[in-house]
């Protein structure tokens, strides 16, 4: 893909590539419980990317992907992975599709919820993360539930714990960590979407993307793509080019 001189000064101006992660999504970071390693596709494409710019990589750690967002959108970021949503755009910078994932909901063990279907009634509680996509979507679509907003997955565990929540929606790669951590929660059958993942960077640097686009690009068809998924152990995916 060739050397990136000039993408390093539009891509990496403080000499490092600030990549932001939150915690609990293997698309960004999410420690394995058996090894303790942290391991993410966002973290290990800012990694590959780092390297092709021949920078240092630096790691900025955040709670939940809006506040990435807002880090980026006050410079203190350069590299995430983000749902490319309308809204967002209007914030952030987009490459390509990167990858593709269903979103879905998730359900605690012994739940009388069976299907998607059973979620639109009074008195479902549906969690979602604070300032995510499901936040603004799922109102329209289960107008008769009420939307709960929890800081992020580990606190929709503690939640779920409290009986504060009945179910809880997000990208299935999320929803499918947070059952490993839940005994007997399961990930409901179908989907109510489908999130478009790509490479977010600040505004104001658009003339790097086409350097980005080659990057996605070389990624996917080079099979770095997928051997990242396979490493993030990531579920829920729609498409992934190999």
């Amino acid at each position: 893909m060739g050397k990136g001189a000039p993408a390093r000064e539009i891509l990496a101006p403080k000499g490092r590539l600030r990549v932001g992660a939150f915690p609990g999504s293997p698309l960004s970071m999410a420690k394995d419980r058996k090894t303790g390693e942290i391991h993410g596709l966002g973290i290990d494409l800012g990694k590959e990317l780092a390297k092709r710019l021949e920078v240092p990589f630096e790691q900025a750690n955040y709670q939940r992907i809006a506040e990435v967002i807002e880090a980026m959108k006050a410079g203190d970021v350069d590299f995430t992975l983000s749902n490319a949503t309308s809204a967002r755009a209007v914030d952030v910078a987009f490459s390509q599709t990167v990858i593709s994932v269903e979103l879905g909901y998730l359900i605690p063990a012994n739940s009388p919820i069976m299907t998607m279907a059973d979620l639109d009634q009074p008195g479902i509680l549906v969690g979602v993360t604070q300032g995510s996509t499901s936040q603004r979507t799922l109102p329209k679509m289960l107008p008769n539930a009420t939307v709960v907003p929890a800081q992020n997955s580990s606190r929709a565990i503690e939640m779920f714990q409290r009986r504060e929540l009945d179910v809880f929606a997000t990208n299935k790669p999320t929803l499918f960590e947070m059952s490993d951590r839940m005994p007997g929660a399961r990930v409901l059958e179908g989907r109510w979407g489908v999130e478009h993942i790509a490479v977010a960077i600040p505004k104001g640097r658009e003339t790097g993307l086409d350097y980005l686009r080659r990057f996605v690009e070389d990624v996917q068809t080079s099979g770095l793509l997928a051997q990242a998924v396979a490493r993030a152990g990531l579920r829920g995916v729609v498409t992934v080019t190999s």
